[in-house]
């Protein structure tokens, strides 16, 4: 008796894919694995990195025309009164309101006394 081939019959035909289903999930599983050994030695790298910047940036001189130097913003810490209590927003807005007011009729006192002095 001649043996017969087998035929693709459906379930043959769902038995490879699932094996080609398998070996896709596995390698993709073996790659998975690889980088979460790798994180740490990544992460390490990516801080160690950082930080030799943050020092080649700290300990870079600085030119006398370097803007930042004059412009340090008082808001944001630099402060030489850093111990004591810090003034709210709101309080230096008013008095900043109250002394813009005070210029402004100053300003005005001055023109008016200057067209008045000095009238053709």
């Amino acid at each position: 008796m001649r043996r017969r081939t087998p035929k693709a019959t459906p379930l043959n035909q769902k038995q490879a894919e699932l094996a080609q289903r398998e070996s896709q999930l596995r390698g993709e599983m073996e790659k998975l694995e690889r980088m979460i050994a790798e994180a740490p030695r990544v992460a390490e790298e990516t801080t160690r990195r950082q930080r030799e910047e943050l020092l080649a940036r700290a300990s870079e001189g600085r030119s006398r025309l370097d803007v930042s130097i004059a412009l340090q913003d008082k808001r944001w810490g630099d402060d030489s009164h850093t111990g004591g209590r810090r003034v709210s927003l709101r309080k230096e807005r008013r008095e900043g309101r109250i002394i813009f007011l005070v210029l402004v009729i100053a300003l005005a006192v001055a023109v008016v006394w200057l067209v008045s002095h000095f009238r053709f």
